[in-house]
């Protein structure tokens, strides 16, 4: 694709890459405020996604993670702060609205833990997917590590199912383990964090007791969505 030049081509890669952060951002925005406003947000962007015209479906998730998400937008800003003095707001606030998800998802598995009389503290949480989205076995910036940083803190005991990410480039507060049943069933909360297809999700029905979907995969009672 011919370019007037270099400069034109490294902005048109870094608007591609802003694009998709800031639509993320709105979708996980709005996430937030569909559950407090007790809404299915999946059911709001499916609903908007049946336009023919005019609207590009993105969705909600913990996070975003990868080279490029977290760290393109953010060099733009800083580009434009620098060579022009002013603020890139678009990218401000997505970076603040992505990067606060990790904190949202964890806000949520407080409240489903208390609701079972149970606190963080102690509790053993399945992670299912630590990469950072579907299908990738890149952990980079991964929303799913950043979640389990902040559980680890509050004292979780966790284990992570993965098959396509080495438990080597994890934390070591995160233990792999196999996914068959009798991980899921010993577990007092399953967090669905990347929905990767290698992974067998009709285990997880029959076995978990609750389920935080970040990511819509599942579908059963035991099931809460992002």
């Amino acid at each position: 694709m011919p370019v007037p030049g270099l400069r034109e081509a490294e902005l048109a890669k870094l608007l591609e890459n802003t694009f998709r952060h800031v639509n993320i951002a709105l979708v996980n925005e709005l996430a937030v405020y569909c559950h407090d406003l007790a809404l299915d947000v999946w059911a709001v962007v499916e609903a908007a996604a049946t336009k023919p015209f005019g609207f590009m479906k993105f969705t909600p998730g913990p996070g975003v993670g990868g080279h490029c998400l977290p760290i393109d937008p953010s060099y733009l800003s800083w580009q434009a702060r620098r060579s022009l003095g002013r603020a890139f707001r678009f990218v401000d606030i997505a970076n603040d609205v992505n990067d606060s998800m990790p904190d949202h998802v964890v806000s949520r598995v407080v409240t489903h833990l208390n609701q079972q009389r149970k606190s963080v503290n102690g509790s053993r949480i399945l992670l299912v997917g630590l990469a950072y989205k579907r299908n990738s076995r890149d952990t980079r910036q991964s929303p799913a590590v950043a979640v389990a940083k902040k559980l680890a803190d509050l004292g979780a005991d966790l284990r992570g199912i993965d098959p396509l990410v080495s438990a080597d480039g994890l934390p070591s507060y995160i233990r792999m383990v196999p996914c068959e049943p009798g991980q899921i069933v010993d577990a007092d909360l399953v967090i669905v964090l990347a929905d990767h297809d290698a992974i067998d999700w009709e285990l997880f029905e029959p076995h978990a007791d609750r389920i935080l979907d970040t990511r819509n995969r599942l579908r059963s009672r035991v099931v809460v969505r992002l």
